[in-house]
């Protein structure tokens, strides 16, 4: 052990000399002439490992700090024999060359973060130097003091790695420092995240601020109370008086504890009424720690504890892998912890798994890739979920879950198994349309109880997510639940309402933002569920999904779903059925968008066809689909093929729709643009004026159709050479599009374009070039 007189000057030497290492390791040196150092990473992340000589040793301290600080040969020895005997951090080898000295070491350190090795360095220094001056006392009264600390599991902690916690860590202290009593929950709610590690940490790391004794006490094994006396009787030497009741001899345990300020860890706990509130000290110097999976609100300064940081998750895999095999798979881990959400537990059981069969997995350097693609396959009933005995947790990632499921009542059991049936995203849950005020009880009585044990997660108003596994484990539980088809057919009801909100066509920047939500949750019914689909529902999923991302321009998203509802209602539905019809018209107009006018055209054909024959004469739907005929051979140049399809498109509008309705605005406009086409600009003018007042009328402020058919008046009086009077309608369907559609839509693209050419036209190149460049 060290002279304890000269511990400080020694103590700053070995950080000076570890800060020099962690510096040199760290590339943070930019003078390394004349020294020469061979440093790298052994085995696992914090082991450091370094061959060189001492006068390498010097030279580094002294370029590191280049004052008068630098070490001599002979102190670097007395650190290095310091960091081996009394923090026992070093292990070594050293041979002798030609009456040289190589020394090779290999220092274990705590952390992969130089601060945090100094800090610890610094802890673990004057620890180590406590417990040596208590050495000195008398060995009775060493194992009094030992035997006030009661940890389970404490023997493990110094041999596993512990990471992605020092915040909270250093929040709990504060807050144990600030108040009496302090609840550790978790916010993800689920077991595995790491509440009772992280107690377990704290109090072995804070001995010595808690004189008095830290009693831990497993709330759900045994009455609380019976645990407090055996460890008064145990561990404190207590003599308890036989004739008084419980209550009576813990009031003797209160007034006769150790002196100083102790902790009482209540692990577990469920129910505060009755496990923890009748057996809380009454003396300030007693702090309170409370584990639990329910959140208590506003009864207890909590400290919300979640899954980890995706680096910290990474340094935890590491750490049980080892560096060198997580980096064979980089990305393959990435996608691994993405999988496991990010949860301790599942970490480091599905780490000691691998680390166990590493050597059967990696035959072909893909273990990471197997593992993921086994758990992908078998859930949580993979063996490598289940518990095991190496991590001290006595439960697998079902097991942990289970508990706070088991805590539920059948009804909210029900409504958490339909929840399961979402996708892994962010879901809408509006409970408005429930009319019954009893069914609507029993739902916010269930979100609630959810959200308290953390089974299910708050994003924002209305918006709700669950964690990876916890989805997982409702999966599970939805496999072996008899009234499947029915939360499946409630659940695809809802979606399919959820998709009817989706605008046909011109969707705007708001509209995205309130559906976007929905969209993975309609995709699961779309490529899951569709046998769950009525008939008058079977296309809803597939052309609202098609209309969301062609809206947006996006048409190789728009193309599979649209391509998929041909496929099913060829398949389910009659070949006459309007469905039908709306199915090819959807897809024909995403082929033509793409310039694909082969494939459009008998779609389109086709479509007109079916409509003739399923619906009324004159029914709308009829003028829809040859309006878009006609946009098809105008695209071609078909114009004499054309311009009675518009004709008859108006008609019907005429007839079968009320005055100023959208949907003739739009065919006024088209037959507009052929004649444009054709320079028959004094026809077309009035049709275009047409359209744009009846948009003024019909449809919200900056919509997007007004925008389009005040870019098409402008190329009108473009074509004329009418310049003032194009360039404020470019600029107000510019500012439309701006303010209603998603950004780097194909429209605000072509309005651009547009104006640009306009000033180009008038030879104002430095206005025009700008606006080429950003369509």
């Amino acid at each position: 052990m060290p002279n304890l007189g000269k511990g400080q000057e020694v103590k700053k030497r070995a950080k000076l000399l570890l800060e020099a290492l962690l510096a040199f390791v760290n590339q943070e040196l930019t003078d390394l002439s004349d020294v020469e150092i061979e440093a790298n990473w052994q085995g696992k992340d914090a082991d450091l490992f370094v061959k060189t000589k001492l006068k390498y040793l010097v030279n580094l301290t002294n370029k590191y700090k280049n004052d008068d600080k630098k070490l001599n040969k002979s102190q670097i020895s007395e650190v290095l024999k310091q960091l081996e005997e009394f923090l026992q951090i070093l292990t070594h080898k050293w041979e002798q060359r030609q009456g040289r000295e190589v020394w090779e070491f290999t220092l274990k350190l705590w952390s992969t973060n130089k601060e945090r090795n100094l800090e610890i360095l610094d802890q673990e220094w004057e620890k180590r130097k406590s417990k040596s001056s208590g050495e000195k006392e008398t060995k009775s009264h060493t194992t009094i003091q030992t035997k006030k600390y009661n940890i389970p599991g404490e023997e493990w902690l110094d041999n596993k790695v512990f990471v992605g916690r020092e915040k909270e860590l250093a929040q709990l202290d504060e807050l144990l420092k600030n108040d009496r009593r302090v609840a550790v929950a978790s916010v993800s709610g689920m077991g595995g995240v790491g509440k009772t590690e992280l107690s377990r940490r704290y109090a072995h790391a804070h001995k010595s601020a808690y004189p008095g004794g830290i009693c831990w006490l497993e709330v759900p094994a045994e009455n609380v109370g019976i645990q407090i006396l055996r460890f008064a009787q145990n561990n404190l030497r207590l003599i308890l008086p036989e004739e008084e009741d419980l209550l009576g001899r813990l009031r003797y345990c209160w007034q006769n504890w150790s002196g100083g300020e102790a902790l009482l860890i209540y692990n577990d706990v469920t129910d505060y009424k009755t496990q923890v509130k009748p057996f809380l000290p009454p003396d300030s110097r007693f702090r309170v720690l409370l584990t639990t999976r329910k959140s208590f609100g506003k009864a207890f300064r909590e400290l919300p504890l979640d899954v980890l940081k995706p680096l910290a998750a990474m340094e935890l895999l590491k750490s049980i892998l080892g560096r060198d095999r997580v980096l064979q798979e980089p990305w393959k881990a990435r996608e691994l912890l993405k999988w496991l959400g990010y949860l301790p537990l599942a970490i480091e059981l599905v780490g000691r798994y691998l680390d166990e069969y590493w050597e059967s997995l990696n035959r072909d350097n893909l273990a990471l890739t197997k593992m993921l693609q086994r758990l992908q396959r078998k859930s949580l009933e993979h063996r490598a979920m289940s518990a095991n005995e190496l991590i001290n947790y006595p439960h697998g990632v079902a097991e942990a879950i289970a508990l706070s499921w088991d805590r539920l009542d059948e009804k909210t059991q029900e409504i958490g198994l339909r929840l399961g049936l979402y996708a892994l995203t962010p879901f809408r849950l509006s409970l408005d349309q429930i009319e019954d005020d009893e069914e609507l009880e029993v739902w916010e009585i269930a979100i609630g109880d959810l959200l308290n044990l953390h089974l299910l997660k708050g994003v924002e108003s209305g918006i709700y997510n669950l964690h990876p596994l916890v989805r997982e484990f409702l999966q599970m539980k939805l496999r072996e639940y008899s009234g499947v088809d029915e939360l499946k057919r409630g659940f695809v009801v809802a979606m399919v309402e959820a998709a009817r909100k989706i605008p046909d066509n011109n969707i705007t920047r708001q509209q995205v933002r309130e559906v976007e939500v929905d969209i993975p949750h309609i995709m699961q019914v779309a490529e899951n569920l569709t046998e769950y689909l009525s008939d008058d529902n079977l296309i809803v999923p597939f052309t609202s999904l098609g209309s969301f991302y062609l809206g947006q321009g996006f048409y190789p998203q728009a193309q599979p779903w649209l391509e998929k509802g041909r496929e099913i209602v060829e398949k389910r539905l009659d070949k006459d059925n309007p469905d039908v019809a709306e199915v090819y018209n959807n897809l024909a107009v995403l082929y033509e968008s793409q310039g694909k006018y082969s494939e459009a055209e008998p779609l389109y054909l086709q479509a007109i066809e079916i409509v003739k024959v399923a619906l009324p004469e004159n029914h709308p739907y009829l003028a829809s689909s040859v309006n878009n005929l006609a946009l098809l051979y105008k695209s071609q140049g078909k114009y004499s093929e054309a311009e009675p399809l518009y004709l008859q498109a108006i008609e019907i509008d005429k007839i079968a729709l009320p005055k100023n309705h959208p949907f003739l605005a739009n065919h006024l406009n088209n037959l507009a643009g052929l004649y444009e086409s054709q320079g028959k600009y004094s026809e077309a003018e009035p049709l275009y004026r047409q359209a744009i007042e009846i948009d003024k009328i019909a449809l919200p402020e900056n919509h997007p159709s007004l925008a389009i058919d005040l870019n098409n008046l402008a190329l009108l009086y473009h074509s004329q050479g009418k310049y003032s009077e194009a360039e404020p309608l470019y600029l107000q369907a510019i500012e439309i599009d701006k303010i209603a559609l998603p950004e780097n839509h194909p429209s605000l693209a072509n309005h651009l374009n547009n104006l640009a050419g306009l000033y180009e036209s008038q030879g104002k190149y430095s206005e025009a070039e700008p606006l080429y460049l950003q369509a």
